[in-house]
Parts: C-alpha cells; structure tokens; sequence
C-alpha cells in the first residue's frame, strides 16, 4: 500500500520567534519512503535537524516577524495491515525489563503515576498481566473519556482526563499510558498520522493523532485507547514519555497557529 501524506502549518507573529518542530517522519520509517521528505518553509529561511534523546528528529528554525509557512508531502509504503494482536505476549517482571526501557515506568508531565496507582490496581489488580491487561485499561480508558475536539486544552493531564472523562486523542493515551505504568507495564507516548483508511469516512477526520506503545514479551506493541480497535496506515512521526517529548510544534515566544492542513490518503490507482 502507498500512502501519501504531508502538511501546511502557517505561523504568524510580529518578532521574530524561535520553535522547536517534531513534523518528521520517524526515522524507522525512512526506509519505506517512495518519495523524497522534506520541510519546505516559506519563506526560504534556514532550517536544521538534530535527533532528540528519544531518536526523533527535531527541527529548528526560527518564524521571521509577519510569519512562516512550514509544508511537507510525502509518499510511504506501507504493509497495509492492521495493528498487530499478540495475545499471549507476558508481562515482565520490573526486576527483568531492560535498562532503557524503565523510564517509561515513570511518572512524567502529562502522566501522573502518583495520583492513579491505587485506582488503576483496584480496577485492573485482578486482571491476569499480559496482554489482557493492557486490554482491560484500553477498554477502561476508551470508554470513560468521551471524545470532542472541544475538550481539548494543552495542560490537560491524566488525572484531569480521569476526572473530567473528556477529552482528545491525546488524553485518552495519556490515561492509559498512566494506569499501564501505575500496573509496572512500561509505555511511551506515540504521535504521527493516522488517516481514515479501512474504515468508513468520519465527520471530523484527524490525521494528526496519538496513540501509544506497551513492552510486553521482549517487544513494543501498538494499542490505541481512542479509537480501541487495529488500525491499518499508522505512520511514526515521535515518541517519548508523553506529549511533551513529543509536541508538533514549541514556540519560544507569540507565535500564533493560523492555519493547519494535514492529509493522509491511500494512493489508488
């Protein structure tokens, strides 16, 4: 399967404002690329990347005073089929998961271990560990949150989506991530598109979306708590410990979004 995708992000401010973009295809998927991936700015002004700790790349660049235009299209290949199911894959015991691997047991900005733990182990405590309990907190998280654009706000946690039972693509993967790390299951926080292929079309498509990975038997596995079901044409643009690691865009100064264009469709034909 071949999916193109791509962007136009246009940011206005009246100085001259430093940011910080993670609008790059992950670098596991560079070798599925059919045609070439490059952040065009208009104006032409100097853009540069570095990879982050986490192995995204990073892009800076500065918005010059009245604004910049950041765009992108790209074609992928894809396998074309749907997250994978691995029901017996095990749980690890903390004492055995690898070294890297043990931060996405902590807490972090979005993602509040401390506040949840007694209630994600009276809710999933009795649930046998594996793959069957990441399942019970995707379910759990999918169906307490109820999904709206309107919900969304940027210091939205975990524990707010806990207590509001509202919120976007990225609450209900900060909710889960939460109680999964609260159950010694490490997770980390997945951003990139996800478009409207295999399914019928929905009113509001979004092809910016996050959804979140799990260790269990020696491997990371994709789970999705916003939409709770495998998904076909998910492609990696950042991950880390939560939206923080993993923001589209930070400005270091007024820079404000004007404009914000994202496509991700099949290539037929």
């Amino acid at each position: 399967m071949l999916i193109r995708t791509g962007y136009d992000m246009r940011f206005e401010t009246e100085v001259a404002t430093p940011m910080m973009a993670m609008l790059s295809l992950h670098p596991s998927r560079n070798k599925d690329l059919v045609t070439p991936h490059r952040i065009v700015a208009s104006p032409d002004v100097p853009i540069y990347d570095y990879l982050d700790g986490f192995g995204n790349v990073c892009t800076r660049v500065t918005v010059p005073a009245g604004g910049l235009t950041l765009s992108c299209d790209f074609t992928v290949q894809d396998d074309g089929l749907p997250d994978r199911v691995v029901a017996d894959a095990v749980q690890h015991a903390v004492e055995d998961l690898p070294d890297d691997v043990l931060i996405f047991l902590l807490g972090s900005r979005y993602c509040e271990t401390d506040r949840l733990s007694e209630t994600a182990w009276s809710l999933f405590g009795h649930v046998p560990a594996g793959w069957e309990r990441v399942q019970a907190i995707v379910d759990f998280a999918h169906n307490h949150v109820q999904f709206g654009y309107q919900f969304a706000r940027p210091t939205k946690t975990a524990w707010d989506a806990y207590q509001e039972q509202q919120g976007v693509c990225r609450d209900f993967a900060h909710l889960a991530i939460t109680l999964c790390r609260c159950m010694n299951i490490p997770a980390r926080y997945c951003t990139g598109y996800l478009g409207d292929i295999g399914i019928a079309p929905v009113d509001a498509p979004m092809d910016f979306s996050a959804w979140f990975d799990v260790y269990l038997g020696g491997a990371w596995h994709v789970f999705d708590a916003r939409h709770n079901t495998p998904r076909i044409g998910r492609i990696l643009m950042a991950r880390g410990r939560d939206a923080t690691d993993t923001a589209l865009t930070t400005t270091f100064g007024p820079a404000q979004l004007v404009g914000f264009e994202v496509h991700t469709d099949e290539v037929t034909g």
